[in-house]
């Protein structure tokens, strides 16, 4: 395959070292961010990403996870979630209800969470 499609084989490595650079990235959350940045930086994240492919519109997107499923995601326990959530609203990063979550404040919400999306290759695709 990679001496008879050279295109596609960059493009499944670029996949691949995409995928792990988000990888490193959940790795760093749950091992060295609080609640208030693992969080920040997964809201960050999905508008990132889902902008990319048209399903965030001016810093929001659905967000159909529960408190509960959150807190699985992101190592905490839903009362964790819950009080972080409300202390986002509180300083108005962010608003999240029925299942949408509204970024209101990106900058703050990337100081937050000390987010920098070069890890995700935006500028570079593969040839």
């Amino acid at each position: 395959m990679t001496e008879r499609y050279p295109r596609l084989t960059r493009i499944y490595w670029f996949l691949t070292n995409l995928d792990a650079a988000i990888h490193r990235e959940w790795t760093l959350s749950l091992g060295r961010r609080t609640a208030l940045a693992r969080m920040a930086h997964l809201f960050c994240e999905l508008n990132v990403r889902l902008g990319i492919v048209g399903l965030a519109e001016e810093n929001s997107f659905d967000f159909p996870l529960t408190q509960s499923e959150l807190s699985e995601c992101l190592g905490l326990t839903s009362v964790h979630v819950n009080r972080t959530l409300q202390e986002m609203r509180r300083t108005g990063l962010v608003e999240a209800e029925s299942r949408r979550v509204r970024i209101l404040d990106l900058d703050g919400l990337k100081g937050a969470a000390e987010f920098d999306d070069s890890y995700l290759y935006l500028d570079e695709r593969p040839r």
